[in-house]
């Protein structure tokens, strides 16, 4: 395809949905605080929000009456403490009804939220709270006072500290609980209490993004950013008030705010806010939602505990989950017109209820619209669970989108790919076929960053988005690289390290991998492994498990051990090209998790961190050789 071709899903060609009549309506003006007043006004009684209360061992939920009347006492905290229009909050609390409120009385009064990761670091805290002159912060309790206090002394543009939880600490004269700050009653007409004179194009929220080098850029996104993406999605996916959105992925991540929580808002679905990602699995079984998004981690968790299950059952058993994903994929390819009609389609209402809907009840069972986004969907995992009756579509965007550019479509899925441009969106191929987006949703820029806005943003509204990518012919994106992650060895050969580690890790053993070698003679890769599995194929092969890289002097056994595992990774990777090999590794004993800050909260590898992390090892591999 030759570069700058364009593709666009214009809104005005987009069918709109059967049941539009019931999302509230917007148009280029709208802003979330006006959304959020028609949608409590429009079904006050309806479900809007349910959470687990520890204390009582319960799920509690409120209406859309009942999170009016939270939001107004929560705006009257606000105007008490002075806070003006256009002034910066910042909300650092878990997914919650509380994160709701202060994020709704913030732009019920003006007011421009900040979210931060519920786990940041105090030193990135106290960036952020300085770059945007953040006045007010909501934080969850003793924990997360204790990091804060200390960067106590660099938290000054701060008037006040609202922490959920009580918290014991009398030397603060700005901490105060939320049960104190919070008048007891307030104006509980959502749409009779005065507003700001706030317009679309206004900022609504300022979004750190975790990079992965360097200090974080503040991405400015309006009204008009957001709210076009929800309307995007609700003009391709049929949402109704009966659905339940189970949101586990941070609310400080665009993906999960614009996508859960204010598609949910426009549309007038409800949301439960699972417990933690640990329990995910009771959630998915007692909460049984209807719609979900996710990143790729999630599904490949639950198809690991498939698999466990699998290794337990008969050969017989084997043999037929085997037969209903294969069957079920070839349906999907023939109704995506990419296959032929089969026999074996016959038995697929006895496959489907043998085999698919026992294994899709570790989902809950009442699934039909999942959602992936946040980085690359394994194929081989998509066409299990896709072969099982759920038809993931895949999508792509970026915080500097709000997020979504583009997504399959529930009766248009190609798994390779992350679908079509979205409605209004305008795609375009650049210089080394990187994607370039065009539309409503795209930012206004980075906050007090015009260099870096101009780096990426042209003056005629076209955002570079790094992602090297092929258009075909139906304008289905598939992405072939990311221009800032492409490692160019030293014999000048390029590699495309996510596409390998991906590969990788379709060996159980491989639980998380990354390739190393920029500039290097070869490739080399630091692994963590799947402790259950190593330790029986290790068992099997009579082979040390004590591989990590603070074990002392190597030994023959770790030698051997580690040369077991090289073979394992050639077998994965021997589509790639001869060049693309990796020789050596290095073993972690430590997981990469969000709280180590390995990984950003979508669960992507901050790839400098972990290089630095491991640069001793890794220097000791190549310090006998030589370009």
């Amino acid at each position: 395809m030759a570069s700058g071709q364009e593709y666009a899903q214009q809104s005005s060609d987009a069918p709109m949905v059967g049941n539009a009549t019931r999302y509230i309506h917007l148009d280029d003006n709208s802003t979330i605080a006006e959304a959020f007043a028609k949608r409590c006004s429009a079904s006050p009684a309806a479900p809007a929000y349910r959470e687990y209360d520890a204390a009582t061992k319960e799920w509690r939920g409120v209406n859309w009456r009942e999170i009016a009347d939270l939001v107004a006492r929560a705006r009257a905290g606000l105007r008490s403490d002075g806070l003006q229009a256009g002034d910066r909050i910042a909300i650092m609390l878990k997914n919650s009804i509380n994160w709701i409120v202060a994020d709704q009385a913030a732009y019920a009064h003006g007011l421009v939220p900040v979210p931060l990761f519920v786990d940041d670091r105090p030193d990135s805290v106290a960036y952020i709270v300085n770059d945007a002159s953040i006045r007010l912060i909501f934080i969850e309790g003793e924990e997360h006072w204790k990091r804060l206090k200390t960067v106590a002394d660099q938290l000054s543009p701060l008037c006040r500290i609202v922490s959920v939880k009580p918290v014991n600490d009398a030397s603060e004269p700005r901490l105060k609980t939320l049960a104190e700050w919070m008048p007891t009653s307030a104006p509980t007409d959502a749409e009779s209490f005065e507003r700001p004179p706030t317009k679309g194009s206004d900022l609504a929220t300022i979004v750190y993004t975790s990079g992965t080098t360097g200090k974080p850029k503040g991405v400015m996104l309006s009204h008009r950013n957001i709210l076009a993406n929800v309307q995007s999605g609700l003009r391709i996916y049929q949402i109704y008030p009966e659905d339940i959105f189970l949101s586990f992925l941070p609310l400080s991540h665009m993906f999960e705010r614009t996508c859960d929580y204010y598609l949910n808002m426009v549309s007038g679905a409800s949301i439960v806010f699972s417990r933690s990602i640990p329990q995910l699995a009771e959630d998915f079984r007692t909460v049984q939602p209807t719609v979900i998004f996710s990143v790729p981690r999630i599904y490949e968790r639950f198809l690991a505990a498939i698999n466990e299950q699998l290794k337990k059952s008969s050969p017989t058993k084997q043999k037929m989950f085997k037969f209903a994903v294969a069957t079920g994929w070839a349906r999907f390819e023939h109704a995506n017109g990419r296959g032929p009609w089969k026999p074996s389609f016959l038995l697929w209402p006895l496959l489907k209820k043998l085999v698919a809907e026992k294994l899709l009840a570790r989902l809950g069972g009442n699934l039909r619209l999942a959602i992936s986004g946040g980085a690359a969907l394994s194929p081989s995992v998509a066409q299990v669970f896709v072969g099982l009756g759920l038809n993931i579509c895949q999508g792509y965007g970026m915080t500097e989108a709000a997020p979504l550019l583009t997504v399959n479509l529930p009766d248009q899925n190609d798994p390779q790919t992350v679908g079509p441009a979205v409605p209004g969106v305008e795609l375009k191929q650049g210089e080394n076929n990187v994607l370039l987006a065009r539309g409503p949703n795209v930012m206004m820029g980075y906050w007090n960053n015009p260099e870096a806005t101009r780096a990426v943003l042209s003056e005629d509204g076209w955002l570079n988005t790094g992602d090297q990518v092929h258009i075909d012919e139906h304008g289905f994106v598939k992405i072939t690289g990311r221009i800032k992650e492409i490692i160019v060895m030293g014999n000048g050969e390029k590699i495309p390290p996510v596409d390998m580690e991906l590969a990788i890790q379709l060996d159980a053993v491989f639980e998380q991998v990354l390739v190393y070698g920029e500039a290097k003679p070869f490739l080399a890769a630091i692994v963590v492994l799947n402790d259950d599995e190593w330790a029986r194929v290790a068992a099997e092969n009579s082979l040390t498990t004590n591989l990590h890289e603070q074990s002392g002097e190597k030994s023959k056994e770790k030698d051997k051990a580690e040369k077991f595992l090289v073979q394992r990774i050639a077998k994965q990777i021997k589509a790639f090209p001869g060049y693309a090999q990796v020789r050596r590794i290095v073993v972690s004993k430590e997981k990469w998790t969000i709280d180590n800050g390995l990984m950003t909260p979508t669960l992507k590898l901050k790839r400098a961190v972990v290089y630095k992390k491991y640069e001793a090892a890794l220097d000791e591999l190549y310090k006998d050789h030589i370009l």
